[in-house]
């Protein structure tokens, strides 16, 4: 028998049992769609995690203090004394791979002005800060080196913080707010960034010269971090070496002796943070790829029902000279079709669930052509790997048994 004949044959069965064959459809639908769905919720959360690692510093890199040990017993960082101004400009002046560094220092407390206050965080740095960090100004300046070096009490202020104590949309520049009972001076208000990949708020915050926080509210001389950018995401390799280098000779630590400082990039938070992504997303694929299992397991058991149903159609078929390989080729077509219609209405259903899910939730959605491409194949060999036995079974049958069959 034609090809063609052998699909307008089983495309008729089909018709015959339209809800039954949209049933048997519905386990394949559901599953190209929750795959489609999961894996687009799944790669929109690792690109909207990179954008915002991004949004938190191009190519920048950071010192921080290492652990301490005393009488052999691992201390924690928070006291350490290790880091100085003296490492900055060392940084400065030894790393040509480095073209901005700053100190960082910070505090919590609250935000005071007139009758409303707000805990937040104050950070402390020098007049590179605000670029190594990628902080845009929308209004009012940045402060100078002049008033860094001369501890001004002067600071930027985050949105958040703006809101809640000068009420929403309101450009606080120029007006004064104390933190810790200690005045300053608004001078610039930055950009709106949102919250980072750990859910943190980055426009809650102050930003102010470190050498006022270090002497007005914390009392000390060591800074906590030293931030840095790298010239390229190219350089961040040599740069940290070249700081790593520098802090050995400062800090004099002899060749035997382990750095009492720990150096970290964003480029290996992205790649952390984008790693575990990767694996929920190969999780929430899986998954959803179940109910495509469940779905070709649906097939099988209507195929074989078919078979049954229609045994004396295929002794007859096979009485007046039908081929074993005609059956078998008809019965594998219809379950083929089941998977490839399904497969059809689940692509498109997983677009518009992705869409809906995007919409409800704000959740970032971006919908790979990678797995409509491979949840469609699948569902294909699934219409032959379970369609396959039943068909065969159908094409094995004695014709005399099956037209005897009631």
């Amino acid at each position: 028998m034609k090809l063609g004949n052998l699909f307008k044959v089983a495309m008729n069965a089909l018709r015959r049992n339209k809800m039954r064959s949209f049933l048997t459809m519905l386990g394949i639908i559901i599953g190209v769609a929750s795959v489609i769905t999961m894996l687009a919720i799944g790669q929109g959360s690792k690109k909207s995690i990179e954008a915002q690692i991004a949004s938190m510093g191009s190519n920048m890199l950071f010192v921080i203090p290492g652990s301490m040990r005393m009488g052999g017993v691992q201390q924690g960082t928070s006291g350490s004394q290790r880091l100085t101004v003296a490492d900055v400009n060392a940084i400065r002046t030894g790393c040509d791979a480095i073209i901005a560094v700053s100190p960082e220092v910070r505090a919590g407390g609250q935000a005071v002005y007139s009758r409303s206050n707000w805990p937040t965080t104050i950070y402390g740095g020098n007049e590179k800060y605000l670029e190594i960090k990628s902080w845009a100004i929308v209004s009012g300046r940045n402060f100078t080196a002049e008033e860094a070096k001369g501890s001004a009490k002067v600071c930027l202020i985050g949105r958040t913080v703006a809101d809640e104590l000068f009420g929403e949309g309101t450009d606080p520049t120029g007006e004064m707010v104390r933190f810790k009972n200690i005045p300053f001076r608004i001078i610039g208000l930055l950009k709106e960034k949102g919250q980072n990949s750990f859910g943190q708020d980055q426009d809650d915050v102050l930003i102010a010269p470190y050498t006022t926080v270090q002497k007005r509210i914390l009392a000390q001389t060591y800074i906590q971090s030293i931030q840095m950018s790298a010239k390229s995401a190219e350089a961040s390799a040599l740069a940290q070496q070249q700081v790593e280098a520098v802090l050995r000779r400062t800090h004099k630590l002899r060749e035997n002796e382990n750095n009492d400082f720990e150096i970290r990039s964003q480029e290996e938070l992205a790649t952390t943070m984008t790693s575990v992504t990767d694996i929920l997303t190969i999780l929430l694929g899986a998954i959803a790829g179940i109910s495509l299992l469940v779905g070709g397991i649906g097939i099988m058991n209507i195929m074989y029902v078919s078979v049954t149903e229609r045994t004396r159609e295929i002794g007859l078929r096979m009485s007046i000279g039908g081929r074993g390989a005609d059956i078998l080729m008809q019965f594998l077509i219809e379950s083929i079709m089941l998977s490839v219609f399904g497969g059809l209405i689940g692509i498109l259903l997983g677009f518009a669930a992705s869409k809906v899910v995007g919409a409800l939730t704000s959740w970032p959605i971006t919908v790979m052509w990678s797995s409509v491409i491979l949840s469609f194949a699948v569902c294909t060999v699934i219409g032959v790997f379970f369609g396959w036995y039943p068909a065969r079974r159908a094409s094995e049958l004695d014709p005399i048994d099956a037209l005897r069959y009631e």
